[in-house]
């Protein structure tokens, strides 16, 4: 099974693919956003390329949990996911998921690496995997 993974950002979105099997992701291409507007052409063909049974999307919260200035147009933008392709949508936890990608981006490469489109990138992979791991068992798929 499918499954796709965006890390939404008010200028990029990061996009991952990954599978149940082995529980892990790649990387693609990130998606533009311009005047708060996704680039929904991209997202077409992605989701038509890939065909994925369920699309997980990171869920921006603070450290405490409550919520960022973020967080409403996450919602906006999975729910038009869901309303446009009529695919399952889940909003995953993506707390440190930022931190973690620049820790690793800048391991790799200094910070020549640390650019905003590997960073999304990166998140949508963590944000994924991490799903993975912690809830396809109790999914119904």
């Amino acid at each position: 099974m499918i499954i796709l993974s965006f890390d939404f950002g008010t200028k990029n979105i990061g996009v991952a693919v990954g599978q149940k099997i082995t529980k892990t992701a790649s990387a693609l291409k990130n998606i533009t956003v311009k005047n708060g507007i996704p680039n929904w052409k991209n997202i077409s063909s992605i989701i038509k390329y890939w065909k994925p049974k369920l699309i997980i999307i990171g869920y921006p919260l603070n450290m405490d949990g409550t919520k960022q200035k973020i967080t409403q147009k996450v919602h906006i933008f999975a729910k038009n996911i869901q309303l446009k392709y009529n695919i399952h949508v889940e909003l995953h936890d993506e707390r440190l998921t930022t931190v973690e990608s620049k820790t690793i981006l800048y391991e790799y490469g200094g910070y020549k690496k640390l650019k905003k489109n590997n960073i999304h990138s990166l998140s949508a992979i963590i944000i994924l995997e991490s799903w993975l791991n912690q809830n396809f068992e109790n999914t119904i798929l």
